[in-house]
């Protein structure tokens, strides 16, 4: 099969759905520290559910990354080294949640995962002045230009809440901790670090590339070419995520929850109200974790590791239908993560108690974003017809 943008982007808007989707099942978990659901949430879409998958839809796929170990220019080293630096911008990623709320975290970190995923490969490879030249690559561009736009309304959005909001109405929505300059501190900071995956993409090309002979052989379409290298990158992120898990488990003394000590919920999920005798069941907050609340804990957890993979099943699929300027497809998948988690937010009640302005300013976010994604589709399309 060859290039198609547009099927690319709505694979991308499929993988955006997934990704900012993948955080709503930890709002169901009870009574668990952070670093307990999140290492299992890590084994599930870091190491069980990437390796399923890639064995389901490429055949011998371990024969593959072998042939990959043993050729230099396929070296699985590289990939896996993007992949640790990126597991950083994971982990505070989820404290930008923290202090930001879905919507308004979502849109600052990946803003800058945006900006340094996608125009620091191409200027790497010495082709962004290639690219300028072109008018395919000009409108491209735009498009990235204008996703940052839709990051800096977003911003003003988030300042505007902090200003308005009550300390009450935040706890409501589970932003207890909503602090606008403490999150947009750490966002920077995981943005960038989060923006070492498309680098790890990159890095993992030589492996694709030995998938994609081998598909060719079996007569098996292309589409799942990327997912070997999915699963190197994501051995990285699993070092980096279980060393600080492990770390906070000794330290915090919490190894006993897994099999159901209490802890407690720092991200904020399944609050307790209060309000009425309804909403306090003695048996889920007094105590021991009972077994069922323990099952779902790790339902919940390990139902947000696969829904989290799923961004990148279907990313590695919209990357390879966007021709030469697959670079921008970490622009597409940004984006549409952002418009996703901006309408989780609003979904969520994220943005009660707001002013008209601070409204007005989010949809103006959410257009923009649309926006960046249809024009990025449009210059993809246009080199495929050599304009």
């Amino acid at each position: 099969m060859g290039p198609n943008p547009f099927i690319g982007v709505i694979y991308h808007w499929l993988g955006g759905l997934a990704s900012a989707s993948n955080f709503i099942p930890f709002r169901g978990i009870k009574r668990w520290s952070w670093e307990v659901y999140w290492i299992i949430q890590g084994v599930a879409a870091w190491l069980i559910t990437p390796t399923l998958i890639a064995s389901i839809f490429v055949p011998h796929v371990f024969t593959i990354l072998g042939e990959a170990h043993r050729s230099g220019d396929a070296s699985l080293m590289w990939p896996i080294i993007m992949g640790i630096l990126w597991g950083v911008g994971g982990l505070t990623f989820g404290l930008a949640i923290r202090y930001l709320g879905l919507g308004l975290g979502y849109a600052i970190a990946l803003g800058f995962c945006t900006a340094f995923g996608t125009l620091i490969p191409p200027i790497y490879d010495h082709q962004m002045m290639a690219i300028l030249h072109e008018r395919s690559g000009q409108v491209t561009v735009l498009g990235v230009l204008i996703t940052l736009l839709a990051i800096a309304v977003s911003g003003a959005a988030g300042a505007s809440k902090e200003r308005e909001v009550t300390e009450e109405e935040k706890a409501e929505t589970g932003e207890r901790d909503f602090s606008f300059g403490k999150g947009l501190a750490v966002a920077v900071f995981a943005g960038i670090m989060s923006s070492f995956f498309a680098f790890g993409l990159r890095a993992g090309q030589p492996i694709h590339d030995i998938t994609r002979k081998h598909l060719e052989a079996a007569h098996i379409t292309d589409l799942w070419s990327n997912l070997p290298v999915l699963i190197v990158v994501l051995w990285g992120g699993f070092v980096t995520n279980f060393i600080w898990s492990a770390v906070l488990i000794v330290r915090n003394r919490s190894l006993g929850q897994f099999a159901g000590a209490p802890g407690v919920n720092p991200m904020g999920t399944a609050p307790v109200t209060g309000d009425t005798l309804v909403d306090f069941d003695p048996r889920d907050y007094l105590g021991r974790i009972s077994g069922s609340v323990l099952l779902r804990n790790y339902i919940f957890a390990a139902m947000a590791g696969v829904i989290w993979y799923f961004q990148f099943f279907f990313y590695s699929m919209g990357e390879t239908r966007m021709g030469k300027y697959n670079f921008a497809s970490w622009t597409l998948h940004m984006a549409s993560i952002i418009l996703f988690a901006n309408l989780w937010g609003i979904a969520l009640k994220e943005w009660r108690g707001t002013s008209k302005r601070t409204r007005v300013l989010v949809a103006c976010g959410l257009i923009l974003l649309v926006t960046s994604s249809v024009v990025v589709g449009l210059g993809s399309y246009l080199k495929v017809k050599g304009m």
